[in-house]
């Protein structure tokens, strides 16, 4: 891909991005709608876990598993 080719594509694709950014409607979170019953808050605790422990853990879990899987795949070969 030559330099033009490659400014265009980052044209368009700032482009759309800002045009998307512009046209999008705001969240109106401040406007509860009817039938809307909110629940208690997380505290940060709960939060944390939620958001940052769990994906770390599943993240391993997964690594793991694709570990102990390439290793036993590698023996077999081996044998």
């Amino acid at each position: 891909m030559d330099k033009k080719n490659a400014l265009r594509a980052g044209a368009l694709a700032s482009g759309t991005t800002l045009m998307m950014l512009l046209m999008s409607s705001p969240a109106l979170a401040l406007t509860p709608d009817d039938g809307d019953d909110p629940g208690p808050g997380l505290s940060v605790i709960e939060t944390l876990g939620l958001y940052v422990v769990a994906p770390i853990v599943l993240f391993l879990v997964i690594a793991g598993l694709v570990m102990v899987g390439d290793k036993s795949h590698k023996q077999e070969k081996r044998g």
